[in-house]
């Protein structure tokens, strides 16, 4: 009843706008270390002597480990004070950064990615609690607008910026490009974010350590699965089965130890949020579109390195139409939110980021970067378009005292939605690869007359400097390679118009959101 009090009679004296300067800061070097290691897991392979199937682990420890941190946000809030948490996180994450730049072997970069996430995982939560306390609900469209460019946009820039950082300098400079910023932040944040009564420290705070202990290890088997299953087979092999199984024990224990401590308040996170129409429709809608998200930014620098020879640096430029869609439409929902409401507002950025996944779903191995350019705009425009919405309306509800418990819970199934999201576009693009070769190879055989006169007019280009058989066989496998080409381009087209199927299965679950901002106008 105190806390209740105090938040109606607590007042932020500064401007928030001021205030989202520390905040976007945060956020954006947060969200960017999500994806600007991607371009640069090559180089990091060479440097130390590792396959590129276990450099990965470089991007998926971050992710873990923020994962496994973000649930614990609101007990360490209460426990040390949120503005003290939120500072101690850009520490963590900022020295772990010069660690991860300094790392020279494998087991050293893995240990510095942990930390950098275990920093990095208290940041957003906190963030988005923030945002939703210093801006009044009139002017709370145009501020998610803001955060929703810093958290879509980053992940977007990171591949371009970290192919131009790696082939210009050196990868260890991704990571250290994150002091200055830090440093930077740390002081913004000292002397621009206030902290209301109900953020502060709070005695007799118990630590969930049971719950701790089930969530960490759900989420650290459930990754191993992700990563290890496609070459695994999946559920054909036995260790991935039992592997799942122990992640969902582990998932169910979690969950019903959290139910049982949220009558005392000593859990972890508090899943009775969800029961929050708002929040659970929205949070589902944001776990498929953080999925695409994540997905999409890993997939496509891939399929333009795979398939049409781009560097590192021309696959990172190749996100940036999409960066440019995302400040576009960040200017527009914030217009389009008080003239036509939160829900509207979704709904029309899901059908164009659908539309963005059907304009990739038509690309073929003769395209230009520049054709590249337009499905990446609309998919980036509609991003934000449907995910700042969502993320408004799911929290619209709420009271300030449960924003900081919110948003754990919502990035928690955010980061495990991008874990799984990635996880299902990398199978599906090998499934569909597999299937489409075995459909055309059909067609190479002596009795396709094509075909014979194909392998005829490429072998006697050969036979200048080889003999009759060499040159057919050498005209046979350039044919093949054509064929694993089409086929690997196939697999990424299926996925690709998969995520726009994908996309407009959210539009029914919009009609039963509350749009308390048509309410109000």
């Amino acid at each position: 009843m105190e806390n209740t009090i105090q938040q109606e009679e607590w007042k932020f004296k500064i401007n928030p706008w001021i205030t989202m300067i520390p905040v976007m800061l945060s956020i954006f070097m947060f969200a960017l270390d999500e994806t600007i290691s991607n371009v640069a897991l090559p180089y990091m392979a060479g440097s130390f002597s590792i396959s590129h199937n276990e450099s990965t682990w470089i991007i998926t420890s971050y992710l873990v480990a923020s994962g496994i941190i973000i649930p614990t946000v609101d007990f360490f809030s209460r426990l040390i004070g949120r503005k003290q948490y939120f500072i101690l996180s850009i520490i963590i994450f900022t020295v772990a950064s010069v660690m991860c730049g300094l790392a020279n072997s494998m087991p050293m970069m893995l240990v510095a990615r942990i930390i950098q996430g275990i920093g990095g995982g208290g940041i957003m939560p906190i963030a988005q609690a923030v945002i939703f306390e210093i801006f009044p609900k009139e002017k709370l469209p145009q501020a998610m607008a803001v955060f929703g460019l810093g958290v879509i946009m980053a992940p977007i820039l990171g591949p371009s910026l970290g192919g131009w950082i790696t082939e210009n300098w050196s990868w260890p400079f991704i990571y250290f490009i994150n002091v200055p910023f830090g440093i930077l932040c740390l002081y913004l944040t000292q002397q621009y974010i206030e902290e209301p009564p109900y953020s502060r420290k709070q005695s007799n705070v118990k630590m969930d350590f049971s719950g701790f202990f089930f969530l960490a290890i759900w989420l650290l088997t459930l990754q191993i699965v992700l990563d290890k299953g496609n070459d695994a087979d999946w559920f054909g092999a036995p260790w991935i089965c039992k592997l799942f199984t122990v992640s969902m024990l582990s998932f169910l224990a979690f969950v019903y130890i959290q139910k049982k401590k949220a009558k005392t308040g000593d859990g972890l996170i508090n899943l009775s949020i969800l029961r929050n129409k708002n929040f659970l429709i929205g949070t589902g809608g944001q776990i498929v579109l953080m999925a695409v998200l994540m997905s999409s930014a890993a997939i496509l620098p891939s399929m333009l390195q795979r398939l049409l020879g781009y560097t590192s640096f021309l696959s990172g430029i190749s996100m940036l139409p999409r960066g440019l869609g995302c400040f576009v439409a960040s200017i527009l929902s914030g217009v389009l939110v008080v003239r036509i409401g939160i829900k509207s507002t979704a709904m029309m950025g899901l059908v164009v980021l659908a539309i963005g996944g059907l304009l990739f779903g038509e690309i073929n191995t003769n395209i230009a970067l520049a054709n590249i350019a337009l499905p990446n705009f609309v998919f980036g425009a509609g991003m934000v378009l449907s995910m700042v919405p969502l993320s408004n309306i799911s929290c619209a509800t709420l009271s300030n005292e449960e924003q900081t418990n919110a948003s754990g819970v919502q990035n928690l199934f955010k980061n495990v939605g991008a874990a799984i999201g990635t996880s299902i576009a990398t199978t599906m693009i090998s499934r569909f690869s597999q299937a489409h070769q075995m459909m055309m190879i059909k067609s190479l055989t002596d009795t396709n007359q094509v075909f014979n006169e194909r392998v005829s007019a490429i072998s006697s280009a050969f036979m200048t400097q080889f003999d009759p058989a060499t040159a057919t066989h050498m005209a046979q496998a350039q044919i093949y390679r054509l064929l694993s080409q089409q086929a690997g381009l196939w697999g990424y087209v299926e996925t690709f118009r998969y995520y726009a199927v994908a996309v407009v299965l959210i539009i029914p679950f919009i009609y039963f959101l509350n749009d308390t901002s048509r309410k109000k106008n």
